[in-house]
């Protein structure tokens, strides 16, 4: 398919970012930084894929929250180990977190990869009372490429994985700089790998899915990010607004779509504010 050179400049979070290296250097860093202080459960297996995997921070309130982050790098890069950092402040505040990993694309497709995440969170459903944390408080929170994600498991039928079918498993929701409408990706330069088309970024598009979960919920999105990461969440808030009890919103000032994510370690910024209001109420 033909690349639409201005959705490509839209979504092209590096070139608008010229010093994203410095930036991941700096979680780097810090991610070396929490692992030499803080001690995990790592890389506990929840299927199949070599990247399938979890690492579980637990607080000494064993019966504390849940808050579950889910990275971003275009469903192709990154890993959970540099996002690590990002529990110390939930976890200074008596928060359990569970950092995801998964399988990237093209290694698995996006369905198959998004299956994943559906049976990260079933692992983490059914594993409560083994590890301690209160099943009824799980929060999920994704950035970018995981704000996708949390879309997509707020749109699943829980059922299907063993769930009871009268509860709303997903306690509340946080999607940083998330993407909903793929179709806008279809003709990008993200798509070499993705190899998505029309029919299948729509069928794995938030925006076109009903959602099964109405949770708290709130769209975050960066004052200083492009306009199609600001219409991705207007869009998705147009359609789902109407559909959940409490679907809240944060423009987050001054932030590109790097330092947007890191307000989750700074407890005194609104997105931090709004997860542990939710948790703790």
């Amino acid at each position: 398919m033909t690349i639409d050179p201005e959705l490509d400049k839209h979504y092209n979070v590096r070139a608008a970012i010229p010093d994203h290296m410095n930036i991941f250097a700096e979680w780097d860093r810090r991610a070396v930084e929490f692992s030499q202080t803080v001690s995990g459960m790592l890389d506990l297996p929840y299927g199949t894929g070599e990247r399938a995997k979890l690492d579980l921070y637990l607080g000494e309130n064993k019966d504390a929250p849940l808050h579950v982050f889910i990275h971003g790098g275009y469903w192709q890069a990154m890993d959970k180990s540099q996002s690590s950092f990002l529990a110390d402040a939930f976890l200074d505040e008596g928060v359990n977190v569970a950092m995801l990993g998964y399988d990237l694309c093209p290694a698995v497709t996006l369905r198959e990869l998004t299956e994943e995440i559906r049976q990260a969170f079933a692992w983490l459903w059914h594993h409560a009372d083994e590890h301690g944390y209160d099943q009824r408080k799980i929060q999920i929170c994704g950035h970018s490429a995981g704000g996708h994600l949390v879309g997509m498991l707020l749109a699943t039928d829980w059922s299907i994985y063993g769930l009871p079918s009268d509860i709303e498993p997903i306690h509340s929701a946080i999607a940083i700089s998330g993407l909903f409408d793929l179709t806008q990706l279809v003709p990008t330069s993200i798509n070499t790998k993705l190899e998505l088309d029309m029919d299948e970024a729509k069928s794995l598009s938030p925006l076109f899915v009903e959602p099964h979960n109405v949770c708290p919920f709130l769209l975050v999105v960066g004052g200083d990010e492009s306009c199609g990461f600001h219409r991705q969440s207007d869009d998705l808030e147009k359609v789902w607004g109407t559909k959940f009890k409490q679907l809240d919103r944060i423009n987050a000032a001054n932030c590109h779509h790097l330092s947007v994510v890191a307000q989750l370690a700074q407890k005194e910024s609104a997105l931090f504010q709004w997860a542990m209001h939710q948790l703790k109420s």
